[in-house]
C-alpha cells in the first residue's frame, strides 16, 4: 500500500471521525458486517492449521477463484477461541504481498547495492561458508578436557515459514554439523 504523508493523515481524520460517531451512540456493526461480505461474498470456506507455532491454531480462509482473499482464526478452536497471533494475523499478507521476494538478492562485501543470483550461486555460497567456518572453529574438546565436538561460531534462527517437521530437520542437520547456538522465531 503506498499511502502518501498527507493521505496518512487523511485517513488517520476519518477514523477518528468513524470512532467519534461510535461514540455518540451510531452502531456501526452493520457497516462492519457489510464491509466483511464484500471482501468475501461468493468464497468458500475452509478450516487450515495455521503451522507458525506448535499451538497449530485453526485458521478459517475464504478462497474465491483459487485464491484466498480472506483469514481469520476459528471461534470454535479451543486454544486461541478465533483469535490470532500477529503471526497468524499476517498470513494472508505473507503469501501475497507485493513486497515479498520472489528471488534471492545477494549484496557482494563492499558494494551498496542487491543483485539477484540464481538459487545454485547462493546455496553454494552458503553451503561454501559453513563448511569454512565449521573446519576453522569445530571444538573437539573444552578447556576442562571434556569432549564436545561442536561449534560455537555459527548461530541459527529458524523462520516462522517452516512448518514443524522442516524444524525438526533442520534442528538435526544442525546438531550434527556441531551447531549448539540456534533458536526460532516462532518462540519470540
Amino acid at each position: 500500500m503506498d499511502i502518501s504523508r498527507r493521505g496518512f493523515m487523511k485517513l488517520t481524520g476519518a477514523g477518528a471521525a468513524c470512532l467519534g460517531l461510535a461514540e455518540l451512540g451510531f452502531d456501526l456493526a452493520p457497516v462492519r458486517a457489510v464491509a466483511a461480505d464484500l471482501k468475501i461474498e461468493g468464497a468458500k470456506e475452509v478450516v487450515s492449521i495455521c503451522h507458525f507455532c506448535s499451538c497449530g491454531c485453526n485458521i478459517i480462509m475464504s478462497i474465491k477463484d483459487g485464491r484466498m482473499v480472506a483469514a481469520g482464526g476459528d471461534p470454535d478452536f479451543p486454544v486461541s477461541e478465533g483469535a490470532l497471533c500477529a503471526k497468524g494475523a499476517a498470513f494472508q499478507s505473507m503469501h501475497y504481498s507485493d513486497r515479498r521476494l520472489q528471488k534471492p538478492l545477494h549484496r557482494a562485501p563492499g558494494s551498496d547495492r542487491w543483485e539477484e543470483k540464481e538459487w545454485d550461486f547462493v546455496l553454494d555460497r552458503i553451503a561454501r561458508k559453513v563448511k569454512d567456518t565449521r573446519d576453522k572453529d569445530f571444538m573437539v574438546k573444552n578447556g576442562k578436557g571434556q569432549q564436545v565436538n561442536r561449534v560455537e561460531s555459527i548461530f541459527e534462527l529458524g523462520a516462522s515459514q517452516l512448518d514443524n517437521e522442516e524444524c525438526a530437520l533442520t534442528h538435526q542437520m544442525l546438531m550434527g554439523l556441531g551447531v549448539v547456538h540456534m533458536d526460532h522465531q516462532a518462540r519470540v
